[in-house]
């Protein structure tokens, strides 16, 4: 893989339970096409995955939510899992640093339940987006343009609907990143 994303830094920002291959196989996407990645979340220390229907392993937390500025980073990706976006949905913290990438018009990737902390956040109104099925209501409810593909772009912000999608997300999230900030990612 060409290192098209080489001098840019991602964070991932995640809570206890997210999708572990929804942050593991991106992760590992992302640095091999050259970016740096940093585990960021409310939790201290570690931060623990879930594998489908048990808990998984534990990652290190490089940077907890309340030192983080997405002014130091180019791009965000949002794993998914249930549990995972429904603490950061709650977290005023999480919500706003979430939206500073869309006030700067930086990237941001979201994969299955990843989608969830958007709508808090006030960011997904006129939006085309995909998600994990179950949660499509909650988007349309929020003025998303829902659609059932297996990844969709709306200037900037990637989404895709589950793990089978991931070699999708991370061609078009690696793109998306590359080409770096979106003017309209601010305005839409």
């Amino acid at each position: 893989m060409s290192q098209q994303l080489n001098g840019k830094k991602v964070a991932i920002l995640v809570a206890h339970g997210f999708e572990q291959v929804e942050l593991t196989e991106p992760k590992q996407a992302l640095e091999q096409a050259g970016a740096q990645t940093q585990i960021v979340s409310p939790e201290q220390g570690q931060v623990k995955g879930w594998q489908h229907t048990e808990w998984g392993d534990q990652f290190p937390v490089d940077v907890p939510l309340n030192q983080a500025s997405a002014d130091d980073y180019d791009a965000l990706l949002l794993p998914g899992g249930v549990m995972n976006p429904d603490h950061l949905r709650r977290n005023q913290q999480a919500l706003q640093f979430v939206r500073s990438f869309f006030e700067a018009g930086k990237p941001v990737a979201a994969i299955c339940h990843g989608p969830w902390t958007l709508i808090d956040a006030g960011l997904v109104q006129g939006r085309k987006m995909t998600s994990y099925e179950s949660i499509q209501s909650d988007l349309k409810n929020a003025g998303a343009q829902w659609v059932d593909q297996e990844v969709v772009v709306d200037q900037g912000l990637v989404t895709s609907r589950k793990p089978d999608d991931i070699p999708a997300f991370n061609r078009k999230m690696i793109e998306e990143f590359a080409e770096g900030r979106h003017e309209k990612q601010r305005t839409a």
